[in-house]
């Protein structure tokens, strides 16, 4: 029985460091401009896209601030 369990815990450890090695950290997007425009937004959002700065990129309105974000 104590062969049994020590195989049991051995392959569990092992699967569980398996699937954690595996997962990689999401890459969180980050604020790039504040703008009171959305023609603003887009504009330098294009831009930065169009130099290679980012890959893909939103303009989100804030209400609270009563703002455009850029997000990349």
């Amino acid at each position: 029985m104590r062969k049994v369990r020590a195989v049991l815990v051995s392959a569990v450890l092992a699967t569980g460091m398996s699937l954690s090695i595996g997962a990689a950290p999401a890459q969180a997007e980050t604020v790039k401009g504040i703008y009171r425009q959305y023609s603003e937004c887009q504009r330098v959002g294009s831009y930065g896209d169009d130099q290679g700065w980012w890959n893909g990129w939103r303009c989100e309105w804030k209400s609270q601030y009563y703002y455009y974000f850029l997000y990349a």
